[in-house]
């Protein structure tokens, strides 16, 4: 059963270590032990530069769930696998022999902050944000008042959210933002069950969609068409979605001609497909068994108007000034059944002992170096890092700078607090005095990369039967119990 089985016995894992990391240590040389808090793309980033350019590095990635990949498994829509292709770069990095992946672990239960800092050279944070930003405007908790993150966690197959079961019984669905995350969710919904089924969305989203009613999506933005957040790519794709008609309010869109001369070049690439398909829309032939994209600006929500669900939304109509939406005295209200709040997200404080801004959502740190909590000195000697900083921690992702831009973002910024790392250990900021053990395991279940295979292989044989890449299996019990080779 051992030699099957993905879950680390503390024997196993002892010898691991030692075969593993025994060359390392050989000839007098210490190796540097890093422990990397999360197996997204922004740990899996930071991972892959790590190895490329610090000698003697061991590298620990410890994730909380029995699987690895974080936003590129739970994040990345159904329909867009080409995005997901960056799991192969992810894999060739996790089984490189100076890696170890430590799944089924949790920061702040499994082991402390301080924990990982005695028993690691540098620790590096990357758990993501995985919590909603709220509105706080009046019956924001009503039935089918729910976030874009939700919605995307129980189609995507995140384990826990697969009994949500979002309401599909009516014919719209009102999306607050216009972000790529709430442009994924009004495709997904306005796609159909036929266009999903050989996707790796979850047998039971595909199911409860070939269900829906909902004909209409709105996508609501605080701003004008110039703000909105959404890219090229993401418009098209709703352009060119098969039995759906985009429809404009000509009103939002005027004066946006003079403005093109003046804009950057992937604004103006956007707004002149805006305005391309405003001026087509009469053209478009709309029946009665057409779905209906409607993005709507310069609206923000005041109130949610039902009583045991919610049935409408009040905005504010708003006016912009210095880019800025200032919301007038006039009101609109737009009926709806269906909510989902696509507002941002933000991360959690998992250890006490992190210097955490509850207010940004995201750990303090100044290019990945996690502040102290008392700051002193002034300029950037080493001496002055240990007043600043925490000696040895950092942070990157989303946990580090917030919900901001797309995985190519992500892969930027841990590239640069990695390389970050790397100087602190080549400059002695880090010194590296004695070995550490690394992280102990004993009494834990834990999931090896051996396990995370065992996982996939039958994930994909689900699939298989289906037409699917792969169906994902959503209860952890479940995952453990394939881990363990049973």
């Amino acid at each position: 059963m051992w030699r099957n089985a993905g879950l680390l016995t503390v024997w196993q894992w002892g010898r691991q270590r030692v075969s593993r990391f025994a060359s390392s240590s050989s000839g007098g040389s210490i190796p540097k032990r890093i422990c990397i808090v999360g197996a997204g793309p922004a740990g899996f980033y930071a991972a892959q530069y790590i190895l490329k350019h610090l000698d003697n590095s061991r590298i620990d990635i410890v994730e909380r769930l029995p699987v690895p990949f974080g936003l590129v498994r739970f994040g990345v829509a159904p329909d867009h696998p080409e995005v997901k292709n960056v799991i192969n770069t992810f894999t060739k990095t996790a089984e490189n022999p100076r890696v170890r992946f430590l799944g089924n672990l949790s920061l702040g239960t499994d082991f402390t902050l301080d924990d990982l800092r005695d028993r690691y050279h540098a620790v590096l944070l990357t758990y993501g944000a995985d919590k909603d930003r709220k509105l706080n405007i009046p019956n924001e908790t009503l039935t089918n008042v729910l976030s874009a993150r939700e919605f995307v966690a129980w189609y995507n197959g995140l384990p826990g959210f697969e009994h949500l079961n979002p309401d599909l019984s009516g014919s719209t669905l009102t999306l607050l933002g216009q972000g790529n995350v709430a442009v994924d969710v009004a495709r997904i919904v306005l796609s159909g069950a036929d266009l999903l089924k050989n996707t790796d969305i979850t047998d039971y989203a595909l199911e409860a969609l070939s269900r829906s009613n909902i004909k209409k999506v709105l996508l609501v933005g605080r701003r004008g068409p110039l703000q909105a957040a959404f890219t090229i790519k993401e418009l098209r794709e709703m352009l060119k979605l098969p039995n759906c008609v985009t429809t404009w309010r000509p009103d939002d869109l005027q004066d946006l001609e003079e403005t093109l001369p003046s804009l950057p070049r992937p604004r103006k690439r956007i707004t002149e497909l805006m305005m391309k398909s405003l001026s087509e829309q009469t053209a478009q032939q709309s029946t009665a068994s057409s779905n209906s994209f409607q993005p709507i600006f310069f609206r923000s929500p005041v109130n949610f108007i039902g009583r045991s669900r919610v049935e409408a939304i009040e905005y504010a109509v708003n006016k912009l000034v210095d880019n800025r939406a200032i919301p007038t005295d006039e009101r609109e209200t737009i009926p709806t059944d269906l909510v989902c709040r696509s507002i941002g997200y933000k991360s959690v404080n998992a250890d006490s002992s992190l210097n955490f801004d509850d207010s940004k959502g995201c750990v303090s740190n100044v290019a990945g170096r996690v502040l102290k909590r008392t700051l002193t000195g002034s300029d950037q000697t080493i001496d002055d890092i240990e007043d600043k900083y925490e000696t040895g921690l950092y942070s990157s992702g989303w946990l580090a700078t917030g919900p901001t831009g797309v995985i190519l973002t992500t892969m930027n910024n841990s590239f640069g607090v990695a390389d970050t790392i790397c100087k602190d250990f080549n400059n002695n900021v880090i010194r590296v005095k004695e070995d550490k053990p690394g992280l102990d395991t004993n009494g834990k279940r834990v999931v090896s990369w051996e396990g995370w295979k065992l996982i996939d292989a039958e994930e994909c044989r689900r699939g298989e039967t289906k037409g699917k890449p792969r169906e994902k299996i959503v209860k952890i019990d479940e995952m453990l119990s394939i881990a363990d080779g049973k």
